[in-house]
């Protein structure tokens, strides 16, 4: 589910500067390779240089290229150090494809195969302000399953998918949330001590997915995992839901396959994973703090 140029690696940006036989080169590929290659580099600012020797290129052409860039806002150049790094206008261009995502259409397949695959509930949150809402579900054919109200608003404290937002905002609209929203109690099992939630989202933001058990209901158990979008921020949440007794010793396989499922969906809307709240992922189930 791979997507245009946002996706791929510095590699493969360094030989796209590389001619295919019989094709010609233009300024624009150039100037694309510098953007994308500045974009994936994995360090906020390049030197010219820098640049030049990763893309295999004069240094002359890279300037050029800079200069008609910066003249854009697609490049910003740091007087200070003479570096450069992407400029505001690529923020605007990824905003402009964000609002065209139809997020319940794309995420649909994703939702029908990890609900095959786990023989659980799936579903599919977005943020609305302070609170998150559920857009779509799909449902096992199994007797026994969870199932959830499309179109129901939570807050963002309590339960897998709520907690999966939380902690992968901002800092700074996180805190906001932590300092002027009211920690309402849903079931005995929310949690709604500040100190404890903070070091609940830290945990999240370092493992990549969040969990509950009959934090929102009772009765349910689920783990959920953030969608991002072009702008490094949660687009979306996935997550699996399924009875509470027969969801503890599953966790550990659960938590891999959603977040293998929010990683695809985030590819195929030309996420880039990781978000403002930092962790890639990767823990067990096991180190959650209960």
């Amino acid at each position: 589910m791979s997507t245009v140029s946002v996706s791929g690696s510095v590699n493969e940006g360094a030989q796209s500067a590389e001619p295919v036989k019989g094709q010609t080169v233009t300024g624009v590929d150039r100037v694309l390779d510098i953007l994308i290659y500045l974009g994936e580099a994995g360090r906020p600012t390049l030197g010219v240089t820098e640049i030049a020797d990763g893309l295999g290129l004069s240094k002359a052409v890279v300037h050029r290229s800079l200069t008609s860039c910066r003249a854009k806002g697609f490049i910003t150049f740091h007087p200070s150090t003479r570096r450069y790094s992407l400029g505001p206008r690529i923020v605007s261009l990824a905003l402009g494809y964000l609002d065209r995502i139809d997020i319940r259409a794309e995420a649909r397949p994703v939702l029908t195969e990890l609900s095959r695959a786990t023989q659980e509930t799936t579903t599919l949150s977005t943020r609305s302000g302070w609170h998150r809402v559920y857009v779509d579900q799909v449902t096992p054919d199994r007797d026994v399953k969870m199932m959830v109200q499309l179109g129901a608003a939570f807050p963002l404290h309590a339960g897998a998918s709520s907690k999966a937002f939380l902690a992968f905002l901002d800092p700074a609209e996180r805190e906001q949330y932590l300092a002027s929203q009211p920690m309402s109690k849903l079931t005995g099992n929310t949690i709604t001590q500040r100190p404890t939630l903070r070091e609940e989202l830290a945990h999240i933001a370092e493992v990549g997915y969040a969990i509950s058990y009959g934090e929102r209901d009772p009765s349910a158990g689920s783990v959920a995992a953030p969608v991002f979008g072009p702008t490094g921020t949660p687009l979306a949440v996935i997550s699996i839901a399924g009875p509470l007794e027969r969801f503890r010793g599953e966790v550990d396989r659960l938590a891999d396959l959603v977040q293998q499922a929010a990683a695809d969906l985030t590819a195929q809307v030309g996420g880039q994973a990781g978000g403002p709240g930092g962790g890639q992922g990767g823990g067990s189930a096991g180190e959650r703090p209960q």
